[in-house]
C-alpha cells in the first residue's frame, strides 16, 4: 500500500503535528491509516489514552509494548517501542537487560511482574495464566491492570497493522534498533 505524503494526509484533513510531537518521522502507519481520517482520528484517541500520562511510567509502558511487540513478531513496533523507552526518559541500561529482567537488578519485583504479563499477552494466543495475574495483582490494582493491559492490545493493533503491510522503518526507530537491539534478536526484516 503507497502510503500517504504529508500533504497528501493534511488534504484529507489530518493534522500532523500531534504525530510528530512523540516521533522524529511521521510513522508509516500513519501514513496508511490516513486513507481513513476517522479510523485515524480514533487511533490517536486511543494512542492518547493508552500511552499519555497514567499511573505506569512511560518507560515502564514502551518496555511493555516491546515485550509484547517482540512477543508477536513485530519488528516495526519493536523498534519503535524500544527507541521510545530510552528517547522518553528511560534508562538505556534498562532497556539492554530487558531479556533479563526476571534476573536483573535493574528491575524490581513489580516491574518484573509486568514485563512477564507484557511479554506473555502479546503471544498468540495469550500466554498470561492464572498465576501470572495473581503475581501482576500482588503489585498492581485494577486500574494499573487496565493501563498495562491497554498497552499490549493497542500495540497488538499496531503489530498487526504494520506487520500485514511490511511498513518501511523510518531511519531514527532503524537506527536505535540497529544499535541497540540486534544483540536480542531484532533485525529490519520485511521493513527495510
Amino acid at each position: 500500500m503507497k502510503p500517504l505524503t504529508i500533504a497528501e494526509l493534511e488534504a484529507r484533513g489530518v493534522d500532523v503535528a500531534p504525530f510528530l510531537k512523540d516521533f522524529a518521522e511521521l510513522p508509516g502507519s500513519v501514513a496508511t491509516l490516513g486513507y481513513r481520517p476517522d479510523i485515524l482520528r480514533g487511533t490517536l484517541a486511543l494512542w492518547a489514552a493508552v500511552m499519555g500520562p497514567g499511573r505506569l511510567a512511560p518507560d515502564l509502558k514502551y518496555m511493555a509494548g516491546y515485550l509484547a511487540s517482540m512477543s508477536a513478531g513485530c519488528l516495526y513496533c519493536s523498534a519503535h517501542t524500544a527507541s521510545n523507552a530510552v528517547h522518553g526518559g528511560g534508562a538505556p541500561e534498562r532497556l539492554a537487560a530487558i531479556w533479563d529482567y526476571e534476573r536483573s537488578p535493574l528491575f524490581d519485583e513489580a516491574e518484573r511482574a509486568a514485563l512477564r504479563f507484557a511479554q506473555l499477552a502479546g503471544q498468540s494466543p495469550s500466554g498470561v495464566e492464572d498465576e501470572d495475574m495473581a503475581l501482576l495483582r500482588r503489585h498492581y490494582d485494577e486500574v494499573e491492570i487496565v493501563e498495562l493491559l491497554a498497552v499490549v492490545a493497542l500495540y497488538g493493533f499496531f503489530n498487526r497493522w504494520n506487520d500485514s503491510l511490511a511498513t518501511p522503518l523510518e531511519s531514527t526507530p532503524r537506527g536505535f534498533a540497529e544499535a541497540h537491539l540486534a544483540g536480542h534478536g531484532w533485525t529490519v526484516g520485511k521493513h527495510g
